[in-house]
């Protein structure tokens, strides 16, 4: 029996079930990526109906949008040190945080346009940011490497569970990934 209260207000009881359907679909494409995930899943698993999923969300592409928007990450800059503590942080939490919109992106992008767009913006995004206080010729060179080393890490313990790196405490990773780090940012 569910201790939560009933909604009082019709406004209220949508919202809820446009939340419950967020969480579902969030879930299913995390699990499944996008291709294979479809709204009757997501209204099954919302317990609700697939008219009123589509009424919410209107397609399943704007579905997915919303599902897999990355929060906004605390801006990579400062002194080397800095940089380079900022972005282990951010790795930390990937490695220890679950992340299900960043899974369903990280699944889907090889397969569906717009997750490959998302986790192209946001690794040039932070790219930017990291190679505007590396300076050199070579900044954003180094700063597409640092990215790519933090993406693959995620990739191989999240999605790939590559043996040895799934079930490696976060700290031993970020501690063998440290010297990498510091010799693309330093």
């Amino acid at each position: 029996m569910s201790t939560e209260p009933a909604p009082s207000s019709r406004a209220e009881r949508r919202e809820r079930t446009r939340a419950r359907i967020l969480s579902s679909a969030r879930d299913l494409f995390a699990e499944n990526g996008f291709d294979r995930t479809t709204i009757r899943a997501v209204a099954t698993a919302a317990a609700t109906d697939p008219a009123l999923v589509m009424r919410y969300f209107g397609t399943k592409e704007e579905l997915f949008r919303q599902v897999a928007e990355a929060g906004v990450e605390e801006p990579i800059a400062g002194p080397p040190g800095r940089m380079e503590e900022l972005l282990l942080a951010s790795l930390r939490d990937k490695l220890t945080t679950e992340h299900a919109g960043t899974l369903a992106l990280l699944r889907s992008m090889l397969t569906h346009p717009a997750a490959a767009e998302g986790v192209r913006q946001s690794i040039t995004e932070q790219q930017r940011q990291v190679a505007a206080g590396l300076g050199g010729d070579d900044a954003m060179t180094r700063a597409a490497l640092v990215g790519m080393i933090t993406l693959a890490a995620v990739l191989g313990r999240d999605l790939l569970r590559l043996e040895g790196l799934q079930d490696a405490d976060p700290e031993v990773i970020i501690e063998l990934l440290r010297p990498a780090l510091q010799t693309l940012i330093r």
